[in-house]
């Protein structure tokens, strides 16, 4: 999902890993990693399944005005999965089950924002809209106060108890990250607060490895540092304006190290689904979207 603040960007590491990132937490896996549960480098572990999906913001209003049409073009890109938003917005539950039915399309998760896990109506009804598509996962973007350490200490307390609440549905919980979990808030971030504060059994995190690169980290690095909260993954490229901005682009046209993402994935045995996400385009949808598929089967072997 788009985040509307800029950060400074980092060229990304390159894929052979030559260089030590720079950040505390980053330091600090290099401790982690001798542990004997932790991933190790050139330890390939066993995937069971990779899946690709797609995430539907790229269609943009086309969601609520022609949903129909938005998920025929995502089962003409080749994707056979799909990840949306709050699809009950203006789609009811038995409509998308037919044009789930109609497309063979599955849904492969749903992302909602902090609002809607800290009011427990709406946890509630997202819950039951969820288990009736068959949906596993359950993604949220930000906190309560993105500027404060408190705020997310707070937000750290809802995510575990979020997390035990799905877990007993069948549904894995999953924070997404932007960039702005790795501004400093005085000697820590945000990644690190949720990342200590939180249970990696009840709290996995949706890797979003453009933001990781744009908030100043290599994404391989962070999918082998947090190899116990991995396996579902935005795969999202692009670069930076001159201006701070992001410029979001098709997969393969960015700067972001798609190739060394999907190897770290694999390293740790983590890779049950990699979804393209791209906040907004300039192409047509369908266009935009197969160039993205093309690329994932083509470069990345999903």
């Amino acid at each position: 999902m788009e985040c509307i603040r800029a950060a400074k960007w980092r060229r990304p590491v390159s894929s052979d890993l030559a260089k030590e990132p720079a950040s505390p937490l980053a330091k600090r896996a290099l401790r982690v990693a001798s542990l004997p549960n932790a991933a190790q480098p050139g330890r390939i572990r066993p995937v069971t399944q990779t899946t690709a999906a797609i995430q539907l913001i790229v269609f943009g209003e086309r969601n609520r005005t022609d949903f129909e049409g938005v998920l025929r073009d995502v089962a003409a890109a080749g994707f056979p999965a799909f990840e949306a938003g709050n699809l009950f917005a203006s789609h009811g539950e038995n409509e998308t089950r037919r044009l789930l039915e109609a497309t063979g399309l599955t849904v492969c998760g749903a992302h909602f924002g902090y609002g809607d896990y800290s009011d427990p109506d709406k946890l509630k009804a997202n819950i039951a809209y969820a288990k009736a598509l068959g949906i596993r996962h359950m993604m949220c973007s930000g906190v309560a106060d993105t500027k404060s350490v408190e705020g997310y200490r707070t937000s750290c307390r809802l995510f575990n108890q979020v997390g035990a609440q799905l877990q007993q549905e069948g549904i894995t919980f999953h924070y997404h990250n932007h960039a702005w979990e790795f501004e400093d808030l005085g000697g820590v971030n945000g990644m690190e607060i949720i990342a200590q504060e939180t249970d990696p059994a009840l709290v996995k995190f949706n890797i979003d490895v453009y933001w990781v690169t744009f908030g100043g980290e290599s994404p391989v690095y962070f999918i082998r540092r947090h190899a116990e909260r991995a396996g579902y993954y935005h795969f999202k490229d692009g670069s930076r304006s001159q201006e701070g901005r992001p410029i979001f682009q098709e997969l393969g046209r960015g700067m972001v190290d798609l190739k060394g993402a999907i190897a770290a994935a694999r390293e740790i045995g983590k890779a049950e689904w990699i979804v393209a996400e791209q906040d907004s385009t300039q192409l047509p949808h369908l266009e935009s979207a197969s160039i993205s598929r093309r690329y994932m089967k083509e470069a990345l072997g999903v």
